[in-house]
């Protein structure tokens, strides 16, 4: 798969027709075409650059004058991220929270000096990894700034170094996840790292976000992949990731990864890889009812053997999305989808204990199926926003014991401020002691959508820490999350953190308002 343009508010260069039997389903949730098609990028609103001639001049004397852009279409298309009320602001011409310019450094030195100076120079920064941020992790506060830059790790990017003995890989910061695994793949490995935002997404984004992805039962998330990792601050350059392991303090990996740009630029990554599989197979399997399939998922995740993909959607998401249409009308049941790669003689062993848990086999079909449009949902997006529908996700993990009851609140929480939604949801990562919950949310637009939104996140948010369960699994705090966040971990491990800014980043540059308040 390569990696193609991005749109601003548009996924990738292709588009996705519905099917007039979707359309006719959308219709009866009351969903009706925008009046208006979406403001052209050409067109979009937003303020005059702010950012000093002197400012501008000593940026570019560091990176070149050519890689400082302050014009309308690099502006606009480092706005805000890929949440839904994101992608409606941009679709409305609205581009009010554009960065003043967009900044590419083309190495680790480059990235630093950038960071001296606009410290120096009082511009916040906004590390931007793709872009693909659904929680308002690229919005930064910006009262108390002289202007505000986005900056570009696509120049940080390719393969930089591979240790076959190892089995680990640097890369820079800015590669995409379809550019990685063709570099890895000519070597017969792999990442095995596959996000929804896999076609868009980069490698420094995953380690800011502490991404996980479609196979992580058989990879395990990225964060897990992470042996070391090169961090731009400020203050100067920060390596960590010596050796694999090691009781030499706290891992001071773990405090980076998942910092979210507020620590500073992550520049590079050391990753262990494994050998690419030689055969994959997908198959999909029948259960009765969520709480039967969560169960199997569960034996797995705590006795094995674990597959590569193991996921099971629940009975609305399977009737919309993922029915098996040989099995007839009225078959209900939820579908749980099996991925396996190389040694597939371990099927038989996974078959069993899916089998005693109550599952039917329904065959490669809906594994295929799934294969095949597994990147779809971006696309999807764009073509539920064209129709007029509203459709936007939410993610939180907790452990075996907690899930039925967190399922519950948080989908009576969205359907009590959401009027006429379908809610659906999967598990799509598992571990021993628990797994993650993903909901997906379709509504019509109507009035007003993104503060009706709002009020609904808002009570998921509160249904999601009332319930115990973490406010993010993989999507991250941004901002929509800081709040929940602060209160999940108490004020004294936000001090912690707080201090740990202050030591790298004094001047309060880095994406602030993002994870943290914005206050120093």
């Amino acid at each position: 798969m390569s990696s193609p343009e991005f749109h601003p508010y548009r996924w990738g260069t292709a588009s996705m027709e519905l099917p007039e039997a979707v359309r006719a389903a959308l219709a009866a949730f009351g969903v009706r075409e925008p009046e208006n098609p979406p403001v052209a990028v050409e067109q979009a609103t937003l303020p005059d650059s702010v950012l000093s001639e002197p400012a501008r001049t000593a940026l570019g004397a560091i990176v070149g004058a050519d890689r400082v852009q302050t014009g309308q279409a690099a502006r606009v298309g480092h706005t805000r991220g890929w949440s839904t009320p994101d992608l409606l602001a941009l679709r409305a011409g609205d581009a009010a929270d554009a960065p003043d310019a967009v900044v590419s450094p083309g190495t680790h030195e480059e990235t630093v000096a950038v960071l001296e100076t606009c410290a120096a120079h009082r511009i916040a920064v906004v590390p931007y990894s793709g872009g693909t941020s659904v929680v308002g992790g690229l919005v930064p506060a910006r009262s108390g700034f002289a202007a505000v830059i986005s900056l570009d790790t696509r120049g940080l990017t390719g393969l930089q170094e591979f240790d076959e003995i190892s089995r680990t890989a640097r890369f820079g910061a800015g590669t995409r996840g379809p550019e990685a695994e063709q570099s890895l793949g000519e070597r017969g490995y792999t990442l095995g790292h596959f996000p929804q935002s896999y076609e868009g997404a980069c490698l420094g984004g995953y380690a800011a976000a502490r991404s996980a992805g479609q196979a992580s039962a058989g990879y395990g998330r990225f964060d897990e992949m992470v042996v070391g990792l090169t961090l731009a601050t400020p203050r100067g350059t920060i390596t960590l990731g010596t050796a694999p392991k090691a009781a030499t303090g706290p891992d001071l990996r773990e405090l980076v990864l998942g910092s979210e740009g507020t620590l500073g630029v992550i520049t590079s990554v050391t990753v262990r890889v494994r050998r690419a599989p030689a055969e994959q197979a997908y198959e999909g399997w029948r259960f009765g009812s969520f709480a039967e399939g969560a169960t199997a998922l569960r034996r797995l995740a705590q006795d094995g053997p674990l597959p590569a993909v193991l996921r099971l959607s629940d009975e609305a998401e399977t009737a919309v999305n993922l029915a098996d249409p040989a099995a007839g009308p009225g078959s209900g049941g939820c579908l749980a989808i099996i991925g396996y790669a190389d040694g597939l003689e371990y099927r038989s062993a996974i078959d069993e204990v899916l089998r005693e848990a109550g599952g039917e086999p329904l065959g490669d079909g809906p594994g295929q199926a799934w294969e095949a449009g597994r990147y779809r949902a971006p696309y999807l997006r764009d073509a539920l926003l064209d129709a007029g529908a509203f459709a936007e996700t939410l993610e939180t993990a907790t452990f075996w014991s907690n899930l039925d009851t967190v399922k519950a609140a948080v989908t009576e929480a969205i359907t009590a401020n959401l009027e006429r939604a379908l809610v659906l949801c999967h598990i799509s990562h598992v571990y021993e002691t628990g797994a993650s919950l993903y909901f997906t949310v379709v509504c019509a637009q109507g009035e007003d959508p993104a503060g009706r939104w709002a009020g609904a996140k808002h009570a998921a948010n509160a249904a999601i820490r009332a319930a115990g369960a973490a406010i993010t699994h993989h999507h991250g705090v941004g901002t929509d999350h800081r709040e929940t966040y602060l209160d999940e971990i108490g004020p004294l491990a936000g001090d912690a953190l707080r201090g740990a800014k202050r030591a790298l980043d004094p001047e309060g540059i880095m994406n602030p308002g993002v994870l943290l308040p914005a206050d120093r």
